[in-house]
């Protein structure tokens, strides 16, 4: 068997994380761990440790923080540490080239896309935003673009019309670990060969904002549903109920009923024993049937029970989605 690679890893979220976690159980060495400096975080915004550092100090590894890798220092305290290869996920600073040039091996990214669909900050979100049928990883050799580099390896999945943000999440991470561990023991060993990325095809996957997450019910079902799913769960979609705010976790495109008639967007209509009803669409011609929402100071619930627990805050009739100055 040929050596097991010395390797840097360079990461910040849990998606990152979970790549750390397979490479701290495969044959490979990390010899040490890069990641963004600890930020404030929760009400009392005290300074919190990302969960990649976390994970690596449990783990007794050198972790660096620097906030940038374009001083001289930094790039000799890295080249320092003669790694074979350096693994970047989710790191969240840009690696100029002459920090992408020290490692022998180079420098790889575990990309949660199906490349070169979804380049950019938020792939997972936007493939079910826009209604794909499949999402993946790619293990992809870093070059100056974003995300242009040459593909190593490919990993598939499918987005079902159920599939919510965070469960394709914890999919692509699991399987972005898996792929990166077999993309280092092939290039430890015989190698990977490099497929350039094909020109067409190529979309951008825009970081995802709170501004967004506001719905607009004049929008189709289908798209309407896609974007709940999505954006759960953060940034969470959401429409206004009066002056406060009503947040969709898990929503379907339905039909209407026979003999119902076109309702203004945002209406709800009569309920279903599981679902809200909303009429939505240019004409108000189309159902979007939501199961799982978060009326204001209450839980994420399944629509079932939140219709017996607050059934008349959600009465039949209600016009939806009107912000005013308190939920814009």
């Amino acid at each position: 068997m040929s050596p097991p690679l010395r390797v840097v890893f360079a990461g910040t979220p849990d998606f990152a994380a979970s790549s750390l976690a397979a490479l701290l159980q495969s044959r490979h060495s990390v010899v040490a761990v890069y990641t963004q400096p600890d930020r404030p975080a929760g009400r009392g915004r005290k300074l919190t440790a990302s969960p990649v550092k976390a994970l690596a100090l449990e783990h007794d590894l050198p972790v660096l923080q620097p906030q940038s890798l374009k001083a001289p220092e930094t790039q000799a305290e890295l080249a320092g540490l003669e790694a074979d290869i350096m693994v970047v996920v989710a790191y969240g600073l840009i690696l100029p080239q002459a920090v992408l040039d020290i490692p022998p091996l180079g420098c790889l990214n575990v990309h949660a896309s199906l490349l070169p669909r979804w380049r950019g900050a938020a792939p997972i979100q936007r493939a079910i935003e826009a209604g794909d049928s499949e999402s993946g990883v790619t293990i992809m050799q870093m070059d100056a673009g974003l995300d242009t580099g040459d593909m190593l390896l490919v990993r598939h999945t499918p987005i079902a019309d159920t599939t919510t943000g965070g469960e394709l999440h914890d999919t692509l991470a699991a399987l972005g670990g898996e792929a990166i561990v077999e993309a280092l023991d092939a290039l430890a060993g015989p190698g990977l060969p490099a497929t350039p990325q094909p020109e067409t095809g190529v979309t951008y996957a825009a970081k995802l904002s709170k501004a967004e997450a506001e719905l607009n019910f004049r929008q189709p079902a289908k798209t309407l549903a896609a974007k709940i799913r999505a954006f759960n769960p953060w940034p969470v979609a959401w429409c206004a109920h009066g002056k406060e705010r009503l947040r969709l976790l898990m929503a379907t495109a339905s039909a209407r009923r026979n003999g119902e008639a076109p309702h203004p967007p945002g209406t709800l209509l009569e309920h279903a024993p599981d679902a809200l009803r909303i009429a939505c669409g240019a004409q108000g011609t189309e159902v979007l049937s939501v199961t799982r929402a978060q009326l204001p100071g209450g839980k994420p619930l399944a629509v079932r029970d939140l219709l017996n627990a607050r059934s008349g805050t959600l009465a039949p009739g209600l016009l939806l989605g009107q912000a005013t100055e308190e939920t814009s």
